[in-house]
């Protein structure tokens, strides 16, 4: 029960008490330019969404049999050149940007593949922000949250998981989404009002990001109360 009510508040934390937009600020690039209207915004939050938790799946895979100190993988190759006490002090972690990286790329490679061929029309609403993917800061981010919980944990109980890193990926998706989606119905909205000229633009909408950024900071605490709910202390 406990951890499949941990694995529910990562779920929670990430979509909406902690979004990764409108908590921690990243990803912005692609919230402000895809965020014009609403069903390219669906599309791009979709996009998004797959990719991180496929680049989050991987990572965790890569991080956990690869890069960490003691790592099978890289115990296995090492132990043909190295003693057995030097080869599980091997610490690859400085190089989880570069992997994680190539993670990304090729997940976005492939999702701009298959919407390029079944998706034409959306593909090319896109435009340059769907190879963009490749740098948006919150997979990457995703990835580097998921490594914190794998990589230098104390506690060997509290590694995570795959199914820990595939909720917090997938539901950081979906919180991607909902706010990409509230703000481009909002944006629709604004293309009627009277805004003044000096605010037009880029201005109103990193106005109407921090009030939504603000409106987000309601949930702050809900995890804790649920946690207490749910487990009885």
């Amino acid at each position: 029960m406990t951890y499949i009510t941990d694995i529910f508040l990562i779920a929670i934390s990430a979509a909406l008490i902690n979004n990764f937009v409108l908590y921690y600020f990243v990803g912005i690039c692609p919230f402000i330019g895809v965020s014009r209207n609403v069903d390219i915004a669906f599309g791009m939050g979709f996009a998004v969404t797959f990719v991180m938790t496929i680049a989050g799946s991987i990572s965790w895979a890569i991080t956990t049999l690869v890069l960490v100190p003691g790592a099978p993988f890289t115990r296995f190759i090492a132990g043909f050149f190295l003693d057995p006490g030097q080869a599980v002090q091997i610490d690859l972690t400085t190089l989880s940007y570069i992997v994680y990286i190539f993670a990304i790329a090729s997940s976005v490679q492939f999702v701009e593949m298959y919407i390029r061929k079944f998706f034409p029309s959306l593909y090319k609403s896109f435009g340059v922000f769907l190879p963009l993917i490749t740098t948006n800061c919150a997979i990457l981010f995703a990835c580097l949250t998921i490594m914190s919980h794998v990589a230098g944990v104390e506690n060997p109980a509290d590694v995570w998981g795959l199914s820990k890193a595939l909720a917090l990926s997938f539901f950081g998706g979906v919180g991607f989404t909902i706010a990409i989606v509230i703000m481009a119905g909002i944006r629709e909205e604004l293309d009627f009002c009277d805004v003044p000229e000096c605010l037009q633009g880029a201005a109103i909408t990193l106005i109407v990001a921090g009030i939504l950024a603000m409106a987000f900071m309601g949930f702050t605490g809900v995890d804790s109360g649920l946690r207490v709910a749910l487990t009885g202390g």
